[in-house]
């Protein structure tokens, strides 16, 4: 009996990031985010160890949650949350930053002075990237449309999805 020798496909493992949660990869990979709405997806990348991480931030801070969750949940604790996870793996570099999300889903529900918490969400997660010194070099925020996010971690690329609108690449 003979064992024929077979060949696997290189297979590029895909990460999906579940609302309040947060993953890093090194090397290869695809880290992903589906269906954000007022949900900030908060990309960090180290260039220089191809490490990135993803935050799907779901409120500004923990005081409006009835639940308690992991600080990658909050705007206000999900930027030292992913910075810590991202050391504990190697990332030597202050990260670059990204922002997808944080729209306003429905904004004919808050002419009458309603709380816009897809704002609240990038304002809080800004500061928190100003308080750490992260920059941040690119953004899809806003707006009235949901959208997800894939990082390839191997080139840090960040391509961000809408069914409403094209596709971007941040």
């Amino acid at each position: 009996m003979s064992v024929e020798s077979i060949t696997l496909p290189n297979f590029t493992p895909e990460v999906h990031v579940n609302v309040g949660d947060a993953a890093v990869l090194q090397a290869t990979g695809v880290l992903s985010s589906l269906g954000l709405g007022s949900c900030i997806a908060l990309v960090l990348y180290d260039r220089a160890t191809r490490i990135g991480g993803l935050a799907h931030i779901l409120l500004p801070h923990e005081a409006l949650s009835r639940v308690p969750g992991k600080g990658s949940k909050y705007a206000a604790t999900a930027v030292a949350y992913l910075l810590g996870q991202m050391r504990e793996v190697g990332a030597l570099a202050r990260p670059e930053a990204r922002l997808v999300g944080g729209a306003s889903m429905f904004a004919n529900l808050l002419k009458g002075g309603g709380i816009n918490m897809g704002e609240r969400n990038v304002i809080a997660t800004r500061r928190a990237l100003a308080s750490a010194s992260v920059p941040i070099i690119g953004e899809a925020v806003g707006g009235d449309f949901g959208r997800s996010v894939f990082l390839d971690i191997a080139t840090g690329q960040l391509r961000v999805t809408s069914i409403q609108h094209a596709e971007r690449l941040l």
